[in-house]
C-alpha cells in the first residue's frame, strides 16, 4: 500500500468531511452569503460624506446648495438655513430645479445620512460635480447643537 504524505492525507480528510457532511456545506455557503449581504448596503452608501462641521465650512465659504432629500412633512418640522426641498422619490424628475448649481458644491441632506447618500449618487450620475452627503444627517446635526429653521 503506498502511504501519503501527512499533508496531503490532512487535507484530503478535510476535504472529505464536508463533501461526507452537506449540511456543513450548506451551512458555510449560508455564513458566506450573509457576510456578502451585509456588505453591500456599506459597500453602496460609501461616497463623499461631510461632518456637520464640515458642512458649516462650506456653507460659511458660499456658493454651497444644502439639498433636503426628506419630504415636506420632515422639512417643515425643521431643516438648515437656505435648505432646498426636494424629496429623493422626486428627484429625478425635479433634478432640472438645481440645473445651474452643477459647478457649486452641494450638501444632500436626510433624518440620518441614509437617503442623502443615494441623492448624492443621483446627482453624480447627472453631472454634478463637488457632491456631498451629510454624515449622520438632521439628527447629527440637531445632536451637536446647531440651528434648524422652521
Amino acid at each position: 500500500m503506498i502511504e501519503l504524505p501527512k499533508t496531503i492525507y490532512t487535507h484530503w480528510n478535510t476535504v472529505k468531511f464536508f463533501t461526507d457532511n452537506l449540511f456543513n456545506l450548506l451551512l458555510l455557503a449560508l455564513i458566506i452569503a450573509s457576510g456578502i449581504a451585509l456588505l453591500v448596503p456599506v459597500l453602496q452608501r460609501r461616497g463623499a460624506k461631510v461632518t456637520s462641521m464640515q458642512a458649516v465650512q462650506y456653507m460659511n465659504q458660499g456658493k454651497t446648495v444644502v439639498l433636503d432629500v426628506r419630504d415636506a412633512a420632515d422639512f417643515a418640522d425643521g431643516h438648515l438655513q437656505n435648505a432646498k426641498n426636494i424629496p429623493l422619490s422626486e428627484l429625478p424628475n425635479r433634478i432640472k430645479e438645481i440645473e445651474k448649481s452643477k459647478n457649486a458644491t452641494i450638501i444632500t441632506v436626510c433624518d440620518r445620512g441614509i437617503r442623502s447618500s443615494s441623492a448624492e449618487s443621483i446627482l453624480k450620475k447627472a453631472g454634478f460635480g463637488q457632491v456631498f452627503s451629510l454624515e449622520g444627517g438632521v439628527s447629527a446635526w440637531k445632536s451637536q447643537g446647531l440651528p434648524t429653521i422652521k
